[in-house]
């Protein structure tokens, strides 16, 4: 055997992260990757032995076909994948090219944390290709235990299995970064003008997460509130036009407030004719913008007397998005490239 170092080594990796999704719309699909996702301890912290009843009794039992069905309408049918996966493969291929020409030696590519590729497949995939640096990308502008802290879990998970690791950094979250801010403001003014009539209210709407999350440290909220007020500033846009809500609540629990459902169809009885929502917790078009937000809140809207409704797409790979990454991955990156 020789003694000759290989070939590959020393490279650098980085890995794009997003949530997950499953890989069909069919029940049991759906179920697999719900089970997956909500056995996460950080994202339900009910003690175990109550949810694993309640979580395979009752919740696997009748949530996945009504998931299932908001899938379907949102399935990209011509790649037979979720939005979610075709736009983070987009990014992923999109950042690539930004680094051909300067670090062609560079290696981006994409994961999710539930469902496929995992974010164990994704490291080892780095790897395999001679990263032996790997950032990692949560693509999650605020932070939470149940987003963020998950991602770096399962990664420690995944090393800790391993005899040779690579050296790791992770992307911080970025709420009011300026890169961040800048190219969310740019997407939303690009989108807004081609409105016909031009909305006089925006509204923000981020994914919910339970009170006591926050009261026991969670810094989501916070988060939140940071992006809405520099998004708010860099747009100009009058501050009794802007509005924030959140989304996605489940169960009898008290979550964050006001309710995105309730704020759209209170905004319509109140005699808002035209509203435009951004979803800033987003930089890819999921399951939750496109079905939760473009067709139901658009259908809760016009149910109360609103007439023109409009989902901002997400910054998705768009020019605006890509440049965003760069400038934060390039800037993680300080150190292992020129």
């Amino acid at each position: 055997m020789s003694n000759k170092a290989s070939a590959k080594g020393k490279g650098v990796g980085v890995l794009l992260i997003n949530l997950g999704t499953p890989e069909a719309t069919d029940f049991l699909s759906v179920r697999r990757y719900l089970q997956e996702f909500l056995s996460d301890r950080r994202v339900v912290e009910v003690p175990r032995l109550i949810w694993w009843l309640v979580l395979n009794g009752i919740i696997l039992t009748f949530r996945p076909s009504k998931s299932a069905k908001a899938y379907k309408a949102i399935w990209n049918k011509e790649l037979d994948e979720s939005p979610l996966k075709t736009i983070t493969r987009a990014q992923a291929d999109a950042l690539q090219a930004r680094f051909a020409n300067t670090h062609p030696d560079l290696i981006v590519k994409w994961a999710m944390r539930y469902g496929r590729p995992s974010l164990e497949a994704g490291i080892k995939g780095l790897m395999r290709e001679g990263a032996e640096r790997i950032l990692l990308v949560p693509l999650y502008p605020q932070y939470s235990a149940t987003t963020t802290a998950t991602v770096i879990d399962k990664a420690a998970e995944a090393l800790a299995k391993m005899r040779a690791q690579p050296a790791i950094r992770t992307l911080p979250p970025f709420p009011d970064d300026a890169a961040y801010i800048e190219a969310l403001a740019a997407s939303v003014r690009a989108q807004v003008a081609t409105l016909t009539p031009q909305p006089a209210d925006l509204l923000l709407s981020f994914h919910g997460l339970p009170v006591a999350y926050v009261e026991k440290g969670d810094p989501y909220r916070d988060h939140c509130l940071r992006t809405a007020a520099a998004l708010q500033k860099a747009l100009g846009w009058p501050e009794a036009k802007f509005h924030l809500s959140y989304q996605s609540r489940v169960g009898r629990a008290e979550w964050l407030t006001p309710y995105t459902d309730a704020t759209v169809a209170r905004l319509a009885r109140e005699g808002v004719k035209s509203l435009a929502v951004v979803t800033p917790g987003f930089v890819a078009d999921c399951v939750e913008t496109l079905e939760e937000i473009a067709i139901a809140a658009g259908e809760t809207f016009h149910e109360n007397g609103g007439e023109n409704f409009t989902c901002l797409a997400c910054l998705n790979d768009s020019d605006q998005g890509i440049d965003m990454l760069e400038v934060l991955v390039r800037r993680e990156l300080s150190g292992w490239i020129g």
